[in-house]
């Protein structure tokens, strides 16, 4: 972010992390899996259909597996409690000592999507990650939740029932800094534009958006998000045909620096495998250079 006469307490935290950016790193290309699952009511099944997409991923030589908002139990406020799992408790916590050990067995870093996390007597919609070693590396709770109101089309309110994430979660992985959000969190540029300023060069957003907000924001969000950051946005959903009323949209997809497609699904299940090379951020970014470009101090006058 480019500083005026007075920075603001917010321009001060951002330039902090400007300064920190870039983490050293050897690669320049490598294989996305985004594994786009179809979620039953059983949880057992839906781990073991998780496992399976996640070894057909690496299959197709993918080192970063992706997965959706929700899929170890349906996206329904009937579930969500009793699907729930305490991290801190991993001989209670089947979903988290699944990605362990298939990030481990892989030695691939996983995004787990997100799954219903209790905590404290609160739930949250949380996603994981996990390196090579098997070992957490981060955990993201949702920041902005989901509440909509369109008459006669779709009424759904996320914070009944969950409590929101309030840290914005960058972590250093094998393949690079990547930046996550999980599904609504999409919609806010500047969460992005932080992940942006601290170095990510990828930023993840499990999701799943509904068949409305889907068809007409889903694509368009992330195309804003990956051309105002010059970065890379992958998003990963469950399928069409996942249980429950809450009709979701699909499409996961990756797009590139410069707000093109590269690779996405429909709505059925499937493993989207896509390249990601990141040459192509600086590329755009030396190209068009907007950093430079930006007027903070018309910003924030």
């Amino acid at each position: 972010m480019m500083a005026s006469s007075t920075p603001s307490s917010i321009e001060h935290t951002m330039l902090a992390a400007s300064e920190q950016l870039q983490v050293p790193s050897n690669i320049t290309k490598f294989k996305i899996g985004l594994c786009q699952l179809s979620v039953t009511s059983e949880k057992n099944q839906n781990l073991a259909c998780a496992r399976n997409s996640i070894k057909a991923a690496v299959e197709c030589g993918a080192r970063l597996v992706v997965l959706p908002e929700m899929w170890n139990c349906p996206y329904s406020n009937d579930y969500f409690a009793k699907f729930a799992e305490d991290f801190e408790n991993e001989d209670a916590s089947p979903t988290f000592s699944m990605l362990s050990e298939a990030a481990c067995s892989h030695g691939i870093t996983i995004v787990g999507g997100s799954v219903p996390e209790s905590s404290d007597g609160q739930l949250y919609n949380t996603s994981c990650v996990f390196g090579p070693d098997g070992k957490l590396k981060a955990k993201h709770r949702k920041i902005h939740l989901f509440d909509i109101e369109i008459p006669g089309d779709i009424t759904f309110k996320e914070s009944d029932f969950f409590a929101a994430g309030d840290k914005p979660t960058i972590v250093d992985t094998d393949v690079g800094r990547i930046g996550i959000g999980i599904c609504h969190d999409i919609r806010f540029p500047e969460l992005a534009a932080l992940y942006r300023a601290k170095g990510a060069r990828i930023i993840c957003y499990p999701g799943a958006f509904n068949i409305s907000t889907g068809e007409l924001l889903w694509e368009v969000m992330q195309r804003a998000r990956a051309a105002d950051n010059q970065l890379f946005v992958a998003t990963c959903s469950p399928s069409r045909d996942s249980s429950g009323s809450y009709a979701i949209w699909g499409h996961s997809t990756l797009v590139g620096p410069s707000g093109e497609i590269i690779a996405t699904s429909g709505h059925e299940e499937t493993v989207v495998v896509a390249e990601i090379d990141y040459s192509k951020i600086e590329l755009q970014r030396k190209g068009l250079p907007l950093d430079k470009q930006k007027r903070a101090d018309i910003y924030l006058s």
